[in-house]
């Protein structure tokens, strides 16, 4: 097997929009394409990820899940994007400013949920 790196992840969201707002115009990633149903409704938007590949947000009907930030449950735990330490603290001030809440902090990682509860890192780890 030749895997050659990451391609995309994808994740679903009740509010298409509202999630790609928190990673385009928060997080500052492209907005790429977005992809309709046949009917014409909304059923992804594609945002590109700093340093290759992209982040699918995919229609989905339900509730989304805000269980406790750190659980025992097998599956997806978070989104952990590389940021430079120079950065941090702009990174934080734009989630106040933006209010999003800080989940945790450690030395190296800050935590955050977007908007439909999927848990965001960005880390510097394992820069100090």
């Amino acid at each position: 097997m030749n895997v050659q790196g990451f391609h995309h992840v994808a994740i679903q969201a009740r509010d298409v929009e509202r999630v790609t707002a928190f990673y385009r115009d928060l997080l500052g990633f492209p907005e790429l394409t977005r992809h309709s149903r046949p009917d014409g409704s909304l059923r992804s938007i594609w945002v590109g990820v700093p340093g290759g590949g992209f982040l699918a947000i995919e229609a989905a009907g339900g509730e989304p899940d805000h269980g406790p930030f750190r659980h025992e449950r097998p599956g997806l735990l978070m989104l952990a994007f590389r940021i430079a330490k120079s950065e941090r603290d702009t990174v934080v001030s734009e989630f106040a400013r933006g209010g999003v809440p800080l989940e945790h902090e450690t030395r190296w990682t800050v935590y955050v949920r977007d908007p439909e509860g999927n848990r965001v890192a960005l880390s510097h780890h394992p820069e100090d």
